[in-house]
């Protein structure tokens, strides 16, 4: 699920550019959600202001463990150019928890990307279940390769 925290826009078009046909995250099995509740990733752009805080948090506690968090350009990392604004508090990672910090002013596509894909194997490896099959009695190992932003 992407959020646009409180951005100039640079990096939720190069985030939208991810989805067209050039650069074809689908091709990863990639899919962009609207709700919270069926994402896996909060992919979030722009610095957290604090009008947003609140709303960032409670996203954040919607997404179903385990999930992941990825900051995309400068300003969702550190605050940017905003930095200094009376009202921005800095980089998402002062109000949640970030696993991986997409750099840039916008961020390139194939930047987003790769971080997406890093966040992505990382869940993998957290998501690996062990399931009993009620056929044999025995366990398997069981991993979703399907996996919703």
């Amino acid at each position: 699920m992407h959020f646009d925290n409180s951005s100039c826009n640079g990096c939720d078009i190069e985030v939208l550019a991810c989805l067209t046909p050039l650069y074809d995250v689908e091709r990863f099995g990639i899919v962009n959600m609207g709700n919270p509740k069926h994402a896996d990733v909060l992919l979030i752009t722009g610095p957290v202001n604090r009008r947003t805080a609140r709303v960032l948090r409670n996203l954040y506690e919607q997404v179903p463990n385990p999930k992941m968090v990825i900051a995309v350009g400068t300003c969702a990392s550190s605050g940017g150019v905003f930095h200094n604004c009376y009202n921005v508090l800095g980089g998402v990672d002062k109000v949640i928890p970030v696993d991986v910090y997409i750099p840039g002013c916008a961020a390139r596509p194939e930047a987003i990307i790769d971080g997406v894909v890093m966040a992505l194997q990382s869940l993998t490896e957290q998501r690996r279940l062990w399931v009993t099959c009620p056929h044999c009695n025995s366990e398997h190992e069981v991993t979703d390769q399907r996996w919703r932003i």
